[in-house]
């Protein structure tokens, strides 16, 4: 499932494309997908495919296309502080997304019917929270994942406000399905070949939205156990945090409210970090060349002045900018280091990144 629209250079790129094509339409699930690079999540023989709208999988481990997750997105309408669990959490890349905008008094929960596949999600949470300069732009709704069937979550578990289902559903599930959500939560998935969006409006009433057609791999139905009793797949436990936790979240919202001004969730891209006076982000847009481009680019080779040097001095005299970006930095981990605090807890209030 994929292919609806081209494949871009980068992930910027990339998600230019699905905004131009309309499946991120909001900023808020703009600045997440700009936050966190698709290629991350793939294994690095195979990177070069990450930014094309098409699914992948290898083994167990899969990612949707990319226009399949900004509908995704879009429909779950989130917001800071809400419940949210994803059936068959996969890589975690739309939980670590969905996690951008939760925020830290948010719920983020996963189940994922494959231990290798968990295991493989915990380390790429691992590497974006240590080295990813997005972590320090967002307060962050860590997910948790657990190694289960979703079609054996005990029926005594807490509903969520807003669920997700990456797997093809029948109808014979759809009622089961509704009975996770909380009064006026969201569900999305894909049910009988169609992207669905279903609210529950009523404790017993819903409306009922159809997105788009899908292709999805079918939920795999339970197997039973040997003693002949059902098996239980119980989610993560709603953890309390503690004052410790609390202090940290606390003090780098104000650091960071101090450093943006106000405006730190709501900018996402950029916020908590400082680029020079001519900083500009270039692009190089592929073009189609005809014969007579082709023979300009001959004259322009023979003359020594490659096609890129060319069109940067033709834009640096149209703008009057230097096109080479000055390194970002980041203000809010200055700000932490320079506080007159013990190493260790400093590096505790950076959660132990090393840039």
């Amino acid at each position: 499932m994929g292919g609806a629209v081209s494949a871009g250079e980068d992930n910027d790129d990339l998600i230019d494309n699905l905004k131009e094509a309309y499946y991120i339409r909001s900023d808020l699930v703009e600045r997440a997908f700009r936050a966190i690079d698709r290629a991350d999540y793939y294994l690095d023989e195979y990177r070069d495919n990450a930014y094309k709208d098409l699914a992948w999988r290898h083994g167990n481990i899969h990612l949707s296309a990319p226009c399949i997750y900004s509908e995704v997105m879009e429909a779950l309408d989130l917001h800071p502080g809400l419940s949210f669990l994803n059936l068959g959490s996969g890589t975690g890349y739309l939980s670590t997304m969905v996690g951008l905008i939760l925020g830290p008094f948010g719920v983020n929960h996963g189940i994922e019917l494959h231990a290798d596949v968990i295991e493989y999600a915990y380390q790429k949470l691992d590497s974006f929270i240590k080295t990813s300069d997005s972590f320090d732009k967002f307060e962050f709704c860590e997910p948790s994942f657990v190694v289960g069937n979703c079609l054996e979550i005990p029926a005594e578990s807490r509903q969520y406000e807003r669920v997700y289902c990456g797997a093809g559903v029948q109808k014979e599930h759809e009622e089961y399905m509704k009975n996770l959500l909380k009064l006026g939560g969201i569900l999305v998935m894909p049910l009988e070949e169609k992207l669905t969006k279903i609210t529950r409006t009523g404790l017993n009433s819903w409306e009922t939205k159809k997105i788009i057609s899908v292709s999805f791999a079918p939920l795999v139905l339970p197997k039973h156990s040997t003693n002949g009793k059902p098996r239980s797949a119980p989610l993560p436990r709603f953890e309390v945090r503690s004052l410790q936790e609390l202090s940290r979240i606390c003090i780098r919202h104000t650091l960071r409210v101090t450093t943006d001004g106000g405006d730190s969730q709501s900018r996402g891209r950029g916020s908590s970090f400082s680029y020079g006076p001519r900083f500009k982000r270039r692009r190089v847009h592929r073009r189609h060349c005809n014969a007579l481009v082709l023979a300009t680019r001959q004259v322009v080779a023979s003359s020594g002045i490659g096609p890129e040097q060319e069109e940067e001095e033709e834009e640096e005299k149209e703008t009057g900018e230097l096109l080479r970006p000055q390194p970002a930095v980041n203000l809010l981990r200055e700000r932490i280091l320079n506080l007159p605090l013990p190493e260790p807890l400093k590096m505790y209030l950076l959660y132990y990144r090393e840039k």
